[in-house]
């Protein structure tokens, strides 16, 4: 029986893709911050077809104790496909290559995490890929870099990743399934933007000097398009936590006015004082017995109380104590 994709075209006469795409063309690409509350920092990115999910913990106690480093922290990305990815069900647990990419994805995030900061922590950074389609090694690393951001982790800048490839004697950028699959090779590629370091280098397949130069410049040329959208994940995530609107700034405050009453109860905010929503009426004073507004408004003498004696005034001592001065 014969293949069935031994005959297939990637790329038409007129230089369309299976998917529709030039050859120059980006897969659409959604970023989200901040999706998960239990992490310390997250993102949630699709391209294309893939889908991943990134919580990052951290920096925290480093277990086992051996891996310490008194002079540094570490990175530790965990990469990971969930059966449920593929088409056909995938075994669960680590594989050689979930390891190779857990590997290759720390090392790429440790060129950018500032980690000489917090010296025997750890910085853990778990990979979830939800639905993969091609270049989810490169989907997790650019989504690891919006996470470590979200959760506050100081870094010289994120780290931006994407393969890029030749499919039916053509390069192409992007590369999706079908094209990584049945292409003629394909180069991951991770980059920090502001300086241009390399820090993510594979290549799989064949290609020729001018043909790895021109993949190369192809994925830094989107790589900076990739990164508009990281920052815009990231800006539309703080605007949202801040009550914002994304590009709008946050009026100055009024100055606070000078409190009228003095005193520890009456300076305290409301919420304080346990009422929220604060005193619409002035408290009313405490209700007075009976017995005792007579004696206040009459001036007489205060009953006695059952089970006590009230000591008499003495005459002797009232002449004794004025009489002789």
């Amino acid at each position: 029986m014969s293949d069935p994709y031994s005959n297939m075209k990637l790329v038409d006469e007129n230089g369309v893709r299976l998917d529709g795409r030039r050859l120059d063309e980006l897969r659409p690409i959604r970023i989200e911050a901040g999706v998960l509350n239990r992490a310390d920092g997250s993102c949630y990115l699709e391209w294309g077809n893939n889908k991943v999910l990134v919580g990052v913990y951290g920096p925290r106690e480093v277990h086992p104790k051996h891996m310490q480093n008194p002079l540094r922290g570490i990175v530790q990305a965990r990469y990971n496909m969930a059966s449920f990815s593929v088409s056909e069900r995938k075994r669960p647990g680590p594989d050689r290559r979930a390891v190779e990419i857990s590997k290759i994805t720390s090392e790429a995030l440790e060129a950018v995490v500032l980690v000489d900061q917090f010296p025997r922590t750890t910085v853990d950074v778990y990979i979830e890929v939800l639905e993969a389609s091609a270049g989810t090694r490169c989907a997790g690393l650019t989504a690891a870099s919006v996470a470590l951001a979200d959760a506050g982790i100081p870094m010289k800048d994120m780290v931006v990743a994407i393969a890029s490839g030749k499919i039916g004697d053509h390069l192409a950028l992007d590369i999706g399934r079908a094209e990584d699959n049945f292409g003629q090779a394909d180069v991951p590629f991770g980059v920090i933007p502001r300086t241009g370091e390399i820090v993510l280098l594979q290549m799989d397949g064949h290609l020729t000097k001018e043909e790895f130069e021109t993949v190369i410049e192809m994925n830094m040329r989107a790589a900076m398009q990739v990164y508009e959208l990281q920052k815009a994940a990231l800006v539309r995530r703080y605007s949202a936590f801040a009550g914002l609107a994304p590009g709008e700034e946050s009026e100055p405050a009024a100055p606070a006015a000078a409190p009228v009453a003095t005193g520890p109860m009456a300076a305290a905010p409301v919420a304080e004082l346990g009422h929220p929503e604060g005193f619409k009426e002035p408290l009313a004073p405490p209700p007075v017995d009976a017995k005792v507004e007579a004696v206040l408004v009459e001036g007489e003498a205060a009953p006695e109380v059952e089970g006590e004696e009230v000591e008499e005034p003495n005459g002797d001592d009232e002449a004794s104590s004025g009489g002789g001065y």
